[in-house]
């Protein structure tokens, strides 16, 4: 990726700092959170007060003004030291919704929520899947049906797999407004500020990995909302929801990608460490071919994630070329972080080493932000074209 010496020594004092941020701050609270299953609520304070809130977002609306660079580099520090549970949190807070707010919102809404996310006043959450909706957002039952008499959309329905859903102060609630189109030009986006009359959330949802990203379901019983909160225009949600996706699949891939560089760096240090028949385990040459396989792996990934961070950062990024990023850095991911478990042995089974939650983390790398057989289908269709 072509970066000027600047934004290089930039970047690099910036991982830095976050990296820091870790040591003094979550390193020695981490497994209590995993255990917990959540992370303290003053820690998106901090987390604001450090910058590392919406650097992307103009200076205007409380932000760095920076690119895209910037955002993913803290969030991959995060989770190339193994804290993927908060990179999950962050990725939403700030790669998703920011956005949202940033591309379609009005100046009020901009004015009123941007500031506030970014000095982490204000937690966002997203609230697109359903029990019996997920990959295909159009097959979604929530419904945000006008009241005349109230002057306001009644929202019903239900979600789930919300991330931020436990510390969310506002939820972007993505709701069916018109029933006779099909359903990609009948999607709306509202903001819904929480509490609110009519909103229940659900218990924090026990999840086999990224157990201190809080993760919830979420009830609207004819939550009212004004045509105010609507995020972009009615009936358009689909289309802007889908006009972010590449960068939304993007950032999946390059967590995966910074994990799996974490990874090998702790599995290179044990395997130094390790005695068994008199020697090391990395004089063995199973050792040393293993390794070699799971780090070419991991630079053939970042080599293909900076091109297409390079491609966003332009404004040329395409959900096909993203959706090939996406699928191929998670399926690496797990295998090789697999194949380094294996390295640990029977201490890579336990979970109070890293190496064990980086394996049950990544599990829904595949899944999230659309599951590889979804990008299967979406690469696949643009080559018989």
């Amino acid at each position: 990726m072509h970066q000027t010496s600047e934004e290089k020594e930039e970047i690099n004092l910036l991982s830095k700092s976050a990296a820091e941020f870790c040591r003094k701050e979550i390193a020695d609270h981490y497994a209590t959170w995993e255990k917990q299953g959540n992370i303290p609520r003053d820690l998106w304070n901090k987390l604001g007060n450090q910058g590392f809130l919406l650097p992307e977002v103009p200076e205007e609306y409380g932000g760095l003004g920076t690119t895209f660079l910037y955002s993913t580099t803290i969030i991959e520090t995060f989770s190339r030291l193994g804290y993927n549970s908060i990179a999950a949190n962050l990725s939403v807070h700030d790669t998703i919704i920011a956005q949202y707010l940033l591309n379609y919102g009005t100046e009020k809404q901009k004015k009123h929520y941007l500031p506030k996310m970014a000095t982490g006043e204000l937690i966002g959450a997203i609230a697109m899947t359903e029990p019996a909706a997920g990959s295909d957002l159009q097959g979604i039952k929530t419904i945000a049906k006008y009241d005349r008499k109230q002057a306001a959309y009644q929202l019903n329905g239900s979600k789930t797999f919300i991330t931020n859903g436990q510390h969310c102060d506002f939820v972007v609630v993505v709701a069916k407004t018109n029933l006779d189109v099909k359903p990609s030009r009948g999607i709306t986006l509202f903001i819904v500020d929480v509490p609110v009359a009519g909103f229940e959330r659900g218990t924090n949802l026990d999840k086999i990995g990224l157990h201190s990203c809080d993760t919830s379901e979420l009830y609207f019983e004819d939550v009212l909302v004004t045509e105010a909160a609507i995020l972009g225009e009615k009936d358009q949600g689909f289309k802007i929801l889908m006009s972010e996706l590449p960068r939304e699949r993007l950032i999946v891939a390059n967590n995966a990608v910074a994990s799996m560089e974490g990874i090998i760096e702790q599995t290179v240090q044990y395997v130094k460490e390790r005695e068994l028949f008199g020697t090391t385990l990395a004089s063995f040459q199973n050792t040393q071919f293993v390794l070699a396989e799971v780090a070419t792996k991991a630079r053939v990934q970042r080599s293909f994630a900076n091109e297409c961070t390079n491609l966003l950062v332009k404004g040329e990024l395409d959900t096909v070329t993203a959706s090939m990023a996406k699928l191929s850095c998670t399926e690496v991911q797990g295998e090789v972080i697999d194949h380094c478990l294996q390295l640990f042995g029977g201490y890579g089974y336990m979970t109070e080493y890293p190496i064990a939650r980086a394996y049950a983390d990544a599990r829904v790398q595949r899944i999230y932000g659309g599951s590889s057989e979804v990008m299967k289908l979406i690469i696949g269709k643009n080559l018989l074209l």
